[in-house]
């Protein structure tokens, strides 16, 4: 595991002694540690580094543990992180006092080192937990507000087109009449689309699966056939390559990926739309994906607002862009490729994603 990703404790102590103790014990059972002698420090270290847990000393000079305590809770970089106090102090009053102050919970000097592994186990697990929860009912505000937003259009589309037919429909010529219900199918396939991009996310977010070689070819074959009306009435044209370096990922989550991609150069790509394909294998034993479209191009600022996280479709909309390419994100996040683009305007735009490459060359089908 890299030292990036492990728990960061920061431990505030007046006596070295304390310091280096109170470190080998967590430093031996794989915890990042952070020490501060007092107040100060601490809270200087704390608002550059924000750690994932604090172990706190109460008796110490210019600023007690109490008070720094609070100065930790009121400050925005630290106020959800644990805190335990640890103390000689051993009194009722005492304990009262520090949970008083926003402490979590106490432990007593002298103390053994598995005691103090315990609570610190026991606190990062409750806050990794609370945090899983909290991501969790984003997500659900995010994905209600989305079903709202982007069903209301079509459904909306839908209802006004169908009161036209009700109110006029013995004034209406046959082709009028042919072009509203036209307008009405397509109203619904949209919103049918929606919902299935949503539960596709859904089940993304839920389900993890194995990463297998994948037939690349036949992924694309596959996409394609599912765009091709939209194809045929843009009058968009692909370019594939011969071969496609072998990868390994999930079949059924790729081909959506080059679904949304695909759509996104026909939909967005210039008149008539024209997109190549292909694939590039790394020195690092990836291999980068790629969608080239003749489209406008994007600004550096539309690029930003791309692959926004899913929590954030309710306040940033990509253009029409964003519902798909979230639902791209959160597949590679679970594939543990990448997604990105490169573009400017006048000049196109490609889109890519990766995966670890595999050892064959897998020719189209």
């Amino acid at each position: 595991m890299e030292e990036s990703v492990l728990p960061t404790v920061l431990v505030v102590d007046d006596k070295p002694e304390n310091l280096q103790l109170l470190s080998q014990i967590l430093r031996g059972s794989g915890y990042r540690v952070k020490v501060a002698g007092d107040g100060r420090a601490a809270l200087h270290v704390s608002q550059m580094d924000p750690p994932d847990l604090i172990l706190l000393d109460i008796m110490m000079p210019e600023m007690d543990g109490y008070e720094l305590c609070r100065q930790f809770k009121a400050a925005p970089q630290t106020r959800n992180v644990p805190i335990i106090f640890i103390s000689a102090l051993s009194s009722p009053f005492d304990k009262a006092h520090a949970f008083a102050a926003g402490g979590i919970d106490y432990i007593t000097r002298p103390f053994q080192a598995e005691e103090v592994l315990t609570h610190v186990q026991t606190h990062l697990t409750i806050r990794n937990l609370q945090q899983d929860l909290l991501d969790q009912i984003a997500e659900l505000d995010a994905f209600a507000h989305t079903v709202a937003h982007d069903l209301k259009n079509p459904l909306s589309l839908i209802i006004g087109f169908t009161e036209l037919l009700a109110l006029d429909n013995e004034t209406m010529t046959a082709v009028q009449r042919a072009e509203l219900l036209q307008n009405v199918l397509k109203s619904g396939y949209k919103a049918v689309n929606i919902i299935d991009e949503l539960l596709l996310l859904s089940s993304v977010r839920k389900q993890d699966v194995p990463l297998q070689p994948v037939e690349m070819g036949r992924i694309v074959q596959n996409a394609q056939k599912r765009l091709s009306l939209m194809m045929a009435e843009s009058g968009a044209s692909l370019v594939l390559p011969d071969t496609w370096p072998a990868s390994l990922g999930y079949a059924p989550w790729l081909e959506e990926v080059w679904v949304n991609y695909l759509s996104n150069a026909i939909k967005y790509g210039g008149q008539p739309p024209y997109a190549e394909l292909g694939a590039t294998l790394q020195p690092d034993g990836i291999v980068r994906f790629w969608v080239k479209d003749n489209g406008p191009g994007l600004t550096a600022e539309q690029q930003a607002r791309l692959f926004a996280e899913f929590t954030r479709l309710d306040k940033i909309r990509a253009d029409g862009h964003g519902l798909g390419l979230s639902i791209v994100r959160r597949i590679m996040d679970k594939l543990g490729g990448t997604v990105g683009v490169e573009s400017e305007p006048g000049a196109g735009s490609t889109f890519y994603f990766t995966l670890p490459a595999a050892d064959a060359i897998i020719r189209n089908s």
